[in-house]
Parts: structure tokens; C-alpha cells; sequence
């Protein structure tokens, strides 16, 4: 199947050529008449399967086609991070490209004067994080009475985030004539609520479950000693040729180490995270995706959005304790045909971590034996600390 069989408009078409897109993803073979024909729509799908395009090449085509007129703001894209936002607009950018649509992006942790601005200046889609467009809706900068779509996207992120209740708040002001989009890559039950409650018939789309996602991409699992990590996160990048790798810790302060680390070691990087200034992750991030940037040390929350076709490596310097976030992460390659490398880092007292993974995973993950620094065979997972010097090591551990 191709584009050109989803009764898409010839500049949409011609946009999605211009990107190099030919063959649409599961997701958008399926999404996209659906959103043409109006549908209310629950999708189901991870990171990385192409869900941005399967409901925004659509919206465009309902809002090009609409006969609606005059200015307001007619789709409302609401995600949980300020990265993922900004990606979410700059691909409405290229695909609506040929369009007369016009599309502005909010988020918090910036000055709301040139976000005003341009909301004055008039809009048709928004896209938004929840507490910035709250916080202009308040001010009477946003009115969305003539809304006709609303994309709620990684609803599951925005709950784990505690953003749930600024979404229940942005619904209550929409009109209930509209056609909605909910998007979610699990589905527990507080989210399968408000799914029932936003969605009138909806359809029902789901790819890509977090078992295939895993089966697609490479993986190594590398036992060492936590000391070691550094040394042989060096190792790897320098042995191997690596020229773009994106490196998963469980801290900021954890990122900010191993970015100075590979600093020092004459290796272009940089950390993301919470405590850096937006307009540091963007720069870091726009320099990576450049290539003038090598490795790209970041946070889960601090990663989230980040979508780079070409993006062949992540490491896991840190396993995460939650097994599904090891599939968000290891998604970020692979991805559009391309092949993927996960390699992972696991110590002793992650050996725990890694049974979780590869139980959600239903897989074991090869494991490579040769490295110069290997486990020490006698290290043993470190005792449980007192309940008090755990709360002080979460508060000084909090992302």
C-alpha cells in the first residue's frame, strides 16, 4: 500500500513525497480513513510507530476541507512534554507545508509573550502542553469554542506525569461536538476511564505490542560493576565507530556525570533533563539530530519525544526499574526500516531490574561475555539501606 491509496489531497501528498515517506506504517494504514471519515478514534500504539503522522496528515486534510472560515483555533493537539510538543509542530510544518493551515506550539518554562503573539496573530491548530495552555486559557488568550478535533497523545505519560487532572480540566471547556483522537501506549484503568468518557463509538486501532517492538531491534546485555560504567560506555562508542548514540541514566545528576565524562574524552555530548533551561534541550537537541552533537545523554522524562529515524544506538547506562520503559527507550531506534542497536549496562544490584525486563519481554537478552570490564564475579547487590537514608536518597535522587 501506498500514500496515494489513503485518498489523501494532492498537497498532502506532495508534502509526505517531499519527506521521502512511501510505504505508510501500520498505524496510518489503519488511522488515517478513519480519521478522514470522522471517526473517534483509540489508538493503541508505542512510540516510534508513526502515530504523529496517522493523525496529523488526516487533521490537516478535515481542516483544509472544512468550510469553517474565520479565526479560532479548530484542532487542539495536547501532549505531556515540551520536547514532544515542539516535534509534534514541526511536523505539522512539513506535512501541511502545501496547506493554508496555520499551527502554533505552547509549552511552559519559556516566556508566554511570542507564544501570545502568535496566538493573536491567529491559529487553527494549537499544539499544547496541559499546563501552559491552562494557564493562557485562564489569562483569556485561548478560546476554544470552535474546536472541531481534539488529539489527546501518550494520555499513559501524561497520568505517570500527574498532568490527569490539568487534562480533565482542559475537557470540561470543549465543545461536545467534536471529533476526538486518544492515544495511549498502555492502557491501565484510570486511562481506559477517560477513554469511555472522551470517546463517542469510537474505532479502535492498536500496533506494534511491547513484545514486537523489543523482537525488531538488536540487544546486548553487558554485566559490570557500576565503577566500570563509564569506562565502558568509552569503550563501546570508540571500538565500535559509534558517531550517534542516545544514553539512558536514571538521574539528571547521573546524566550530567556521564556527559563531562565522554566531555573529557574529546567526545562531542551533552545531558537533558529537567534542571536544563529549555532552550538548553532544545540546542542539544537540535545539534544532535545535526550530528554536531555525538551522544545525547538524557532522562526518561527529559527523552520523551524525541524522534530520530536515523538514530541507530541506545544505551542503557542505568536499567530502569519499570520494564515498559525499557521498551519506550529502546524504541528510539529501529525505527522506519532502519536498523537498531539497544546495549545495556547491568550491574549486580540491576540484576533484578533486567528479570522484569525480560519477562515483559518474553525473551532473553543475549548477553556478551568479552569486554575488559567485565563483573566481578563476587560482587554481590548492596544491602538494603534504612528506611530513613532511602526517603533521603529519593529526595536527593528525584528527577
Amino acid at each position: 500500500m501506498s500514500f496515494k491509496n489513503l485518498e489523501l489531497s494532492q498537497p498532502l501528498l506532495k508534502a509526505i513525497k517531499d519527506q521521502g515517506y512511501t510505504t505508510p506504517t501500520p498505524i496510518q494504514q489503519q488511522a488515517i480513513p478513519l480519521v478522514l471519515q470522522g471517526k473517534d478514534l483509540l489508538g493503541i500504539a508505542q512510540t516510534g510507530t508513526g502515530k504523529t503522522a496517522a493523525f496529523g496528515i488526516p487533521l490537516l486534510q478535515r481542516l483544509e476541507e472544512s468550510n469553517i472560515s474565520g479565526r479560532g483555533i479548530k484542532a487542539l493537539i495536547l501532549t505531556p512534554t515540551r520536547e514532544l510538543a515542539i516535534q509534534i509542530d514541526e511536523s505539522l510544518t512539513a506535512y501541511g507545508k502545501y496547506t493554508r493551515l496555520k499551527h502554533t506550539v505552547i509549552f511552559g518554562g519559556v516566556s508566554q509573550n511570542k507564544q501570545v503573539q502568535k496566538l493573536k496573530n491567529g491559529v487553527d491548530i494549537l499544539v499544547a502542553t496541559p499546563g501552559r495552555l491552562l494557564d493562557l486559557m485562564n489569562q483569556g488568550f485561548i478560546s476554544l469554542k470552535h474546536l472541531q478535533i481534539f488529539v489527546l497523545d501518550e494520555a499513559d505519560r501524561m497520568l505517570d506525569m500527574g498532568f490527569i487532572h490539568d487534562v480533565k480540566k482542559v475537557i470540561k471547556v470543549l465543545p461536545s461536538k467534536r471529533q476526538t483522537l486518544f492515544f495511549s501506549a498502555t492502557m491501565p484503568e484510570e486511562i481506559q476511564s477517560l477513554s469511555n468518557m472522551m470517546l463517542k463509538n469510537p474505532a479502535k486501532v492498536e500496533v506494534t505490542p511491547a513484545s514486537s517492538t523489543v523482537d525488531k531491534i538488536q540487544q546486548r546485555i553487558y554485566f559490570t560493576n557500576k565503577p566500570d560504567k563509564r569506562k565502558l560506555l568509552l569503550h563501546l562508542l570508540e571500538s565500535n565507530g559509534i558517531s550517534s548514540a542516545l544514553v539512558f541514566t536514571r538521574t539528571k545528576h547521573g546524566a550530567d556525570k556521564v556527559a563531562r565524562f565522554l566531555g573529557k574524552a574529546k567526545i562531542n555530548s551533552a545531558a537533558i533533563h529537567g534542571n536544563k533551561s529549555q532552550n538548553s534541550r532544545q540546542n542539544a537537541l537540535k545539534n544532535f539530530k545535526s550530528g554536531e552533537l555525538s551522544v545525547l545523554v538524557a532522562t526518561d522524562i527529559a527523552a520523551r519525544g524525541i524522534d530520530i529515524d536515523e538514530l541507530k544506538h541506545v544505551f542503557n547506562f542505568d536499567l530502569p526499574n519499570v520494564p515498559e520503559t525499557y521498551v519506550h527507550r529502546i524504541g528510539r531506534t529501529g525505527r522506519a526500516g532502519n536498523d537498531g542497536m539497544a546495549i545495556s549496562f547491568c550491574t549486580s544490584e540491576e540484576k533484578k531490574d533486567l528479570k522484569g525486563i525480560e519477562k515483559l519481554a518474553a525473551i532473553k537478552i543475549p548477553v556478551v561475555e568479552e569486554h575488559p570490564f567485565p563483573l566481578d564475579p563476587n560482587a554481590q547487590p548492596a544491602p538494603a539501606a534504612s528506611p530513613k537514608r532511602n526517603r533521603n536518597n529519593r529526595q536527593r535522587r528525584r528527577r
